[in-house]
């Protein structure tokens, strides 16, 4: 089944860059890729993969900052409001009671349970409300060259993109997981037939997804927010 948000994502995609038929099958349903798991650095990558090639990723950034300009919600851990805070010159309190909104959402996990999460979430636009969640909205922090204005302190779930990451246990041990987000919002997508290009990016993205579930888990330790597994 097509959804039809990622199809018309993808279709103003294609007006300025070219998609691999690879990518846009599996955006499209059209196609079913194989799991291909891979250990990096203590994160299980589930890395796609169609006729022996995998489905990799690199950012396009200058020329490309879709993932600026079309996320659906910026949720804040708590480290991500003690830096951005900072960034800003506010207090903590102030940034959540003025810059930010507290939503609520079902998120499906790539191959777990879905689950309901309430968080505080960074105001894209000034005038944002809960009647905009879950819709693309260029973020004001986005200056006219591609640059974020609250970098190096923007918003972990901005650091984890184009990855989704979650937790599994396996003996009773937590498992950190990650896979690609094919929201058909980000060009970096191709096939190939080596993983090994992309190493030093798994490498790098393993440590981020790591001090992202760690941040999380401490938003809710310390109750800024609560995520609920349904049943």
């Amino acid at each position: 089944m097509v959804n039809n948000k990622i199809e018309a994502s993808l279709l103003k995609l294609k007006e300025r860059w070219k998609i691999d038929e690879n990518v846009e099958s599996i955006l499209l349903g059209k196609r079913k890729a194989k799991d291909i798991q891979v250990e990096v650095n203590g994160v299980i990558f589930h890395i796609p993969m169609l006729d022996n090639l995998y489905i990799l990723w690199k950012c396009l950034w200058p020329e490309c900052h879709n993932c600026c300009k079309n996320q659906a919600r910026l949720p804040l851990t708590i480290v991500d409001i003690v830096n951005i805070s900072k960034c800003l010159n506010i207090k903590k309190n102030e940034l959540v009671s003025k810059e930010c909104r507290i939503a609520e959402w079902e998120e499906q996990e790539p191959f777990g349970p879905s689950v309901m999460i309430t968080m505080p979430v960074l105001k894209r636009s000034e005038s944002e409300s809960n009647i905009d969640d879950g819709k693309p909205i260029k973020c004001r922090f986005l200056n006219e060259k591609g640059y974020c204005k609250l970098h190096p302190s923007r918003p972990g779930c901005c650091k984890l993109y184009p990855f989704t990451s979650w937790i599994t246990l396996q003996n009773n041990r937590p498992i950190i997981n990650a896979t690609f987000q094919f929201d058909g919002n980000c060009p970096g997508f191709y096939a190939t037939s080596s993983i090994e290009e992309m190493k030093s990016i798994l490498e790098e993205y393993a440590k981020i997804i790591i001090e992202y579930n760690n941040a999380v888990s401490r938003t809710t330790r310390e109750g800024y927010a609560s995520i609920t597994i349904i049943e």
